[in-house]
């Protein structure tokens, strides 16, 4: 079909005039597959509908944020409960434990947490707090993972930062970057190597244990369990960002998927229901250390907000039902046999990676392991396809560098519609 674009090109002229860059969030901006934003009205489900009344199956849904669906009934009669009794207190509510306690039943590593507003501000304050338990400064990251946009992990990210070709932004200070060393993600010789000379400066070693920000990458067999060993024998912690992965990939996470136990984890995203959340946790030895009880301070407002918890805590009461992530799976897999079968059969120069319900489509044959071969990839020729793809009521990440994302309410006609959108789309470009 032909996209109606004319609203959204008003809308974009007009946000121009008034937002830095016409957005809040620089991949927004389409730069990576050009043309005019496509300004959204409403979702549903699987499906979001445009101001020119445009509707897609959706595979960003709010980049993973949206495991049930969009305007899940459950989750917005949580909420319309919740804001019936005010919208924040700035003073403690049963919610925030309430919560907590079903993160901690899903993820055994964390003894106690702490609730914030994001993601970023949740591995800021976990950096932080890593600093001011070990007493070090140095944190070891991976090249082409992202950890939001705190200054010290802005050295060679994904996400936003590989889309636009800025992995480190201005206005980063020298001596930030220098606390932060970045190695090759899957490289565990590269990594040992480094912690034998400089593992005793190290506070924390941060990772998303599924990489899901140069598009999605998994970890090369026995990576993330070297890193836990090298951690221990040289008294770094071991932080794994699992604001992607965190009740994506499994109720436990890809710590329980790979059976890593690391000492601090972050999280955001799902665990909000669709309201802006993040959290860190870990050991109680650790945790302690933080404010009132320790001299590491951190503090927010909104931390808690008792919308987000009201929504979370519906999240992941149906998260926790028996055949959930069997169901997701089966869509995963579904996905990923139709898109090897198109692959396949047009002899196409694509690689595909999947881990449950993410999945990237590479355009390049890989096999994709690392930064170094995703940005090898052909950018270009995954533009057309991301227009081709919406044209056929498919809206995907506007980036290679980005992830895409099923939820419990695609269901396999959606599947089925999407692997024949896809199969149309690659004939073309």
């Amino acid at each position: 079909m032909k996209l109606k674009t004319s609203r959204s090109k008003k809308l974009w002229a007009y946000s121009l005039k008034h937002l830095a860059g016409g957005v809040n969030s620089p991949v927004r901006a389409f730069n990576a597959v050009g043309g005019t934003p496509l300004f959204i009205r409403s979702a549903k489900g699987s499906r979001l509908s445009d101001v020119d009344g445009n509707s897609y199956l959706d595979y960003v849904l709010s980049w993973g944020v949206m495991i049930h669906g969009h305007a899940d009934p459950d989750i917005q009669a949580a909420l319309s409960a919740a804001l019936s009794k005010g919208t924040s207190y700035g003073a403690p509510t049963e919610a925030e434990a309430v919560l907590a306690e079903m993160i901690k039943r899903a993820l055994p590593s964390i003894e106690k947490l702490r609730f914030v507003s994001s993601g970023t501000e949740a591995v800021m304050s976990a950096i932080r707090l890593a600093r001011g338990y070990t007493g070090r400064d140095k944190i070891v990251k991976f090249t082409g993972c992202y950890h939001g946009h705190a200054d010290s992990l802005l050295v060679k990210a994904g996400s936003g930062a590989a889309t636009f070709g800025s992995p480190s932004s201005p206005g980063v200070p020298a001596q930030f970057a220098r606390n932060t060393v970045s190695l090759e993600y899957n490289d565990t010789n590269g990594f040992l190597n480094f912690m034998k000379r400089r593992g005793g400066e190290v506070a924390c070693v941060i990772v998303e244990p599924i990489a899901a920000n140069m598009g999605l990458v998994l970890p090369a067999p026995g990576f993330l369990a070297a890193l836990r060993k090298a951690c221990t024998r040289g008294g770094a912690l071991l932080l794994f960002d699992e604001v992607i992965t965190g009740f994506r990939v499994g109720f436990g996470g890809a710590q329980g998927l790979y059976r890593i136990k690391p000492d601090l984890t972050t999280l955001g995203k799902i665990i909000g229901g669709g309201l802006p959340v993040g959290a860190y946790g870990g050991r109680e030895e650790i945790m302690r250390h933080l404010s009132p009880a320790g001299r590491v301070y951190q503090a927010g407002t909104l931390s808690g907000n008792p919308l987000a918890m009201a929504a979370g805590c519906a999240a992941l009461k149906k998260l926790s039902r028996p055949g959930f992530y069997k169901k997701l799976e089966a869509s995963g897999r579904a996905m990923e046999e139709g898109l090897r079968l198109i692959i396949r059969k047009g002899g196409l120069p694509l690689t595909l990676n999947r881990a449950g319900s993410l999945f990237t489509l590479f355009f390049s044959k890989g096999p994709l392991k690392d930064w170094t071969g995703a940005s090898a990839c052909d950018t270009k020729r995954y533009a057309k396809y991301f227009w081709a793809m919406a044209e056929r009521g498919v809206y995907l990440p506007p980036s290679q560098f980005e992830t895409c994302f099923i939820s419990a309410a695609h269901s396999a006609a959606d599947i089925r519609g999407t692997l024949k959108a896809a199969d149309q789309a690659l004939r073309t470009i």
